[in-house]
């Protein structure tokens, strides 16, 4: 039982500090509350912490692999990473978010597109493993003598605490929503998209910059 009130607590956080940064999937999320509704956001952020979960678990079971794989390929990764999100950003970018704004309906909605394209833009960023490595030492999260009910629990409290971010987030932005106009909206969407080019554009850069005078 004192093993579990260790993890819980360490694990919610784990899971909040993983999702907070505000990153393609954040933007994301809140481009979505905006234009499509808080569950069509809501989803995004369910299949982000899907992702979340999975690079944990590898960080938690196959921690020298994964960084000799990332060390052995960071080149690779950065560059289709990097093309990924320009891609996305260019599409957000052109995207009207009017048509989206007008027809916000529950019905229409497919949450299951959203969720698999937060899953899939959180899963594109395989660097995500340092910061998840970082965070298991700074907590002292896994422990040698934890047995299967600890790391149930302890994977299970990431995810949840991760959950509780994206619940939060697109609580408050869907307050917001209200007093947002279509032309801000345009123009929000407009931000995003040139906001995400430039972080994609940054991280081919670095990449070749490595790449050519390592």
């Amino acid at each position: 039982m004192d093993q579990l009130l260790y993890v819980i607590p360490r694990g919610i956080a784990i899971g909040a500090l993983i999702s907070a940064p505000m990153g393609p999937i954040g933007m994301l999320v809140i481009q979505r509350t905006l234009g499509k509704g808080r569950m069509a956001a809501f989803s995004t952020g369910v299949g982000a912490a899907f992702s979340d979960l999975i690079y944990c678990l590898l960080t938690g079971f196959c921690l020298s692999f994964i960084t000799g794989f990332i060390d052995s390929h960071e080149f690779l990764i950065q560059i289709v990473g990097g093309t990924v999100l320009a891609i996305f950003g260019i599409y957000l970018f052109n995207k009207n978010p009017t048509r989206s704004l007008m027809a916000v309906d529950v019905k229409a909605s497919n949450y299951w597109s959203d969720l698999v394209t937060g899953f899939l833009l959180t899963f594109s960023n395989p660097l995500i493993l340092f910061f998840i490595i970082g965070l298991f030492a700074r907590f002292n999260f896994i422990q040698p003598e934890y047995s299967w009910p600890h790391y149930i629990a302890a994977f299970a409290t990431i995810f949840a605490g991760a959950l509780g971010w994206w619940y939060l987030i697109t609580f408050f932005v869907n307050k917001l929503r209200k007093r947002i106009n279509v032309r801000s909206l345009r123009l929000i969407n407009k931000i995003i998209g040139t906001l995400l080019i430039i972080m994609a554009l940054a991280g081919i850069f670095m990449a070749l910059h490595d790449k050519l005078f390592a």
